[in-house]
């Protein structure tokens, strides 16, 4: 099925039968054997179900959360915007379609002002945010840091010494926060043989050739990372270095991964349901992008960070992270939309006048944060581009101006 051929409308899995009926017929069915789950159109409908494809764990909720408060907006539909290089202008409304949308919330002051949902994901739908999963990564290191628990001047390898003669061992813990690592490592995500591509056949996100002799999880695959260069010259994303920041939360508190998400951020935040979190073979999680959540916890967490952390995340940590990472270091021919961008403590930063930040995931998943604007949106897409270029022309000006509608 040609993927040029289907769009937001036509890929739509409800329209398009997956995984209907008991059994489904044969070529309604989206295997995990043949890795349907990671290829368009069925990502549509997989990445509103991961757990039917991947093992997980539990990030338990506290149970007494309360959903935000509802005032809806029936004009924000219509605020139109150009999209960067285009000359015909369109709306925000339409802008949901060409981004491939699964769910969007927009929240104003603390209130939803615009909702929709699209396909088979809803309110109560843990989908897969993939990297925004960094940022609560990120989130909980800064949490340490203020505690004195992680020291990010500290190298790699003094904490974690099985990765001393891996390229992780001689980086200081602050290199791999803000991603100034020095590794043999490509984010090519359409070529197999990337270092992504290692790195996913570790993790069994897909399923491994038959004469596949690598590393089986992703603690024993950290270790083979060579080095290349010098740490700390230039901003390069690279997912593992978020794998091993998990594996340092890990030791410095003395627990699973999704235990310490859970007792930290998600039960104090009031979350109103339990995430899903995958893990590897071995039980390592999939820091770099495992977390499957519902829609109006991914605002939610958003939310708090506007707010200043509201007693969960300590304001001096909500500082450290708004403060970004050097823009000077940033990937620019790497990101030509996102002139003036850096990256710092797993979040990506606008520098702009609305000092807005953001948690960015491929296929389109996207928490934005604007502090002026008093706006959090939380998005959860399906586009069958991976990288966020391809979303990025409609949604960074869709963002604006909403917010100077919301502003106005």
């Amino acid at each position: 099925m040609a993927d040029v051929q289907l769009d937001g409308v036509t890929s739509d899995p409800v329209t398009m039968g997956w995984m209907v009926g008991a059994p489904p017929p044969p070529e309604k069915r989206i295997l995990g054997a043949r890795a349907d789950h990671m290829r368009f159109p069925m990502i549509r409908w997989s990445y509103s179900n991961m757990r039917s494809f991947c093992p997980t764990v539990r990030v338990a909720a506290s149970g007494v959360g309360a959903p935000f408060p509802r005032a809806l907006r029936d004009d924000l539909g219509r605020v139109p915007f150009f999209p960067l290089g285009a000359d015909r202008e369109t709306t925000f409304e339409a802008s949901l379609l060409s981004a491939f949308t699964d769910g969007i919330l927009v929240l104003h002051k603390g209130a939803v002002v615009f909702e929709r949902w699209f396909g088979v994901t809803g309110p109560e739908t843990r989908h897969i945010a993939f990297s925004v999963t960094k940022s609560f990564v990120g989130t909980l290191v800064q949490m340490l840091v203020g505690e004195g628990r992680i020291d990010l001047s500290a190298t790699v390898a003094s904490v974690i010494p099985e990765l001393a003669s891996s390229g992780f061992g001689s980086a200081t813990i602050g290199q791999v926060l803000h991603m100034t690592t020095a590794l043999d490592f490509s984010e090519e995500y359409g070529n197999p043989n990337s270092g992504i591509g290692a790195y996913s056949a570790a993790l069994g996100l897909t399923p491994r050739p038959a004469s596949y002799t690598g590393p089986h999880n992703l603690w024993d695959y950290l270790t083979t990372v060579p080095g290349a260069g010098t740490h700390g010259e230039q901003f390069v994303y690279r997912t593992p270095n978020t794998d091993v920041l998990a594996w340092i939360i890990t030791r410095a508190a003395g627990k699973p991964f999704a235990e310490v998400l859970s007792e930290r951020l998600w039960q104090p935040l009031g979350m109103l349901g339990d995430a899903d979190l995958i893990v590897d073979e071995a039980g390592a999680a999939f820091a770099g992008g495992g977390l499957n959540l519902r829609l109006e916890d991914l605002a939610r967490f958003g939310e708090a960070l506007r707010l200043g952390g509201l007693g969960v995340v300590p304001e001096g940590d909500v500082r450290r992270i708004q403060q970004g990472g050097d823009p000077e270091r940033f990937h620019k021919s790497a990101y030509p939309l996102l002139g003036g961008w850096s990256y710092g403590s797993q979040w990506w930063h606008s520098h702009d006048n609305h000092g807005c930040f953001s948690a960015r995931g491929i296929h389109g998943q996207t928490l934005w944060i604007d502090p002026v604007a008093e706006m959090v949106i939380a998005r959860f897409a399906s586009h069958p581009t991976a990288a966020n270029g391809a979303n990025d022309p409609h949604s960074l000006p869709a963002w604006r101006a909403l917010a100077d509608t919301l502003n106005s």
